[in-house]
């Protein structure tokens, strides 16, 4: 699933060093959880849908580490750096067992069809 993401060579030598480093402390906070734990949810205070994503796993039994980055007002910057590196435009960013899922839509549908399980189990 190629996404197209300007090719290294298009981007002025000076500049890419700013790139790399722009919020990478976020970017290495997430991938050191998802390679860790078998369930994160990441989010931000005061959006619904991590809420949702969050009783849905709780209710099915299932362990999950919580990151949060700011609220509506808050920390978008910070946020967008998870949304450039996964491609997923929203919150929650659900991750299981490394692979990104999905939303809170999402994990209610693997949860129902018993795929989480599944997914859990190998």
């Amino acid at each position: 699933m190629p996404r197209p993401i300007l090719a290294e060579d298009r981007i002025h030598p000076a500049i890419r060093t700013k790139i790399t480093g722009l919020h990478a402390d976020v970017l290495k906070e997430v991938q050191d959880a998802v390679v860790s734990h078998p369930v994160v949810v990441v989010g931000m205070a005061g959006n619904p849908f991590v809420r949702k994503a969050r009783r849905a796993l709780d209710a099915a039994g299932v362990v999950h580490l919580d990151l949060d980055y700011g609220g509506y007002l808050n920390q978008w910057r910070r946020r967008n750096t998870l949304k450039l590196w996964t491609g997923w435009p929203t919150f929650p960013m659900v991750f299981v067992r490394g692979s990104l899922v999905g939303g809170a839509d999402d994990v209610r549908q693997l949860i129902d069809s018993g795929e989480l399980k599944q997914l859990l189990a190998a």
